[in-house]
């Protein structure tokens, strides 16, 4: 997964949040005033925020993002974690056990949702019937807290080799989610016994974005411009994986809303039946990414599909 684009009401209280609070890095602010976050302060980033103060916000029962969830690269980080948000004065809407994560709740001043977990080791995972075992159950926040005292008392922000693990959202149907997840993007579904939820990964992965239809069967899309989910970016390993799923896109008659070459990656936009948009990008080598290599210009389509 690639940075998640939120469009926010106060961006000043929001980047505080997520600088000081979840210890996310500045990488670059563009000509239009968006700020790119990200746990190395460099490219590959892994939000982005963009102001709206006069946006409206979007109705209670509509599609778009349920949680960005943050990856920590070992559970004492994800204990360090814990402890720094609490200490922080802020409170966490729920914990669990999913067997193949350990998993804090939280929203952001926006109010949208947060992920931070941690894995179990792949092997620890279950598997019945060629689908992944996820369940939630309690999990211990005291023993995890303990375990994470080290690297709270050593805080100087989050992990660098934190990342964006999944994006869950919110559609009006899990069929129109694996028609265009599954159908025009080439997920594998991971996990169809959760109630009410549909779980789609690539590589063997537990899962790299999750629908759900929990609060939001039927649900139209946000009003346009609304605050909230922007886009949903996934990165893909070459040009020529972006050019097959541009063209499976045609096939499936889902339309191209925009192509840019951002200089460090070129990205594609699409957009689902629910209206989230999802950026498909791919990388370009850069001296060590640097941010300063970032530009807005128009990406030639057809080039890529000709080539």
């Amino acid at each position: 997964m690639g940075w998640v684009h939120l469009t926010v009401a106060d961006l000043p209280r929001t980047l505080e949040f997520y600088r000081e609070v979840l210890g996310l890095r500045h990488a670059w602010t563009d000509a239009g005033g968006t700020v790119y976050l990200s746990a190395t302060g460099r490219y590959p980033f892994h939000l982005a925020l963009t102001a709206a103060p006069d946006a409206p916000r979007p109705p209670r029962k509509t599609t778009g993002l349920y949680h960005i969830a943050f990856l920590l690269p070992s559970r004492a980080w994800l204990g360090g974690v814990l402890r720094h948000v609490v200490a922080s004065g802020v409170s966490l809407d729920g914990a669990a056990d999913h067997l193949v994560s350990e998993a804090l709740y939280l929203r952001d001043p926006e109010g949208n949702g947060l992920e931070l977990y941690a894995d179990r080791p792949r092997d620890a995972w279950q598997h019945v019937g060629g689908q992944i075992v996820m369940t939630t159950e309690p999990l211990d926040l005291d023993a995890l807290a303990a375990g994470g005292r080290a690297v709270e008392t050593a805080w100087d922000g989050i992990a660098p080799e934190t990342r964006v693990g999944h994006v869950h959202l919110r559609v009006s149907t899990l069929a129109r989610a694996e028609a265009f997840y599954r159908g025009v993007l080439r997920f594998d579904v991971t996990l169809r016994a959760y109630a009410g939820a549909l779980f789609f990964a690539g590589g063997g992965y537990h899962h790299h974005l999750g629908t759900n239809v929990w609060g939001s069967a039927g649900a139209p899309p946000p009003p346009p411009g609304a605050l909230g989910l922007r886009a949903v970016t996934i990165r893909l390993p070459d040009r020529r994986e972006l050019a097959r799923l541009i063209e499976g896109a045609a096939r499936a008659h889902v339309r191209i809303e925009g192509a840019t070459d951002h200089g460090l990656c070129e990205a594609v936009r699409l957009r689902d039946e629910d209206g989230i948009t999802v950026a498909l990008t791919v990388d370009r080598a850069a001296p060590a990414g640097q941010p300063a290599a970032w530009k807005d210009e128009p990406m030639d389509v057809r080039a890529l599909l000709s080539a």
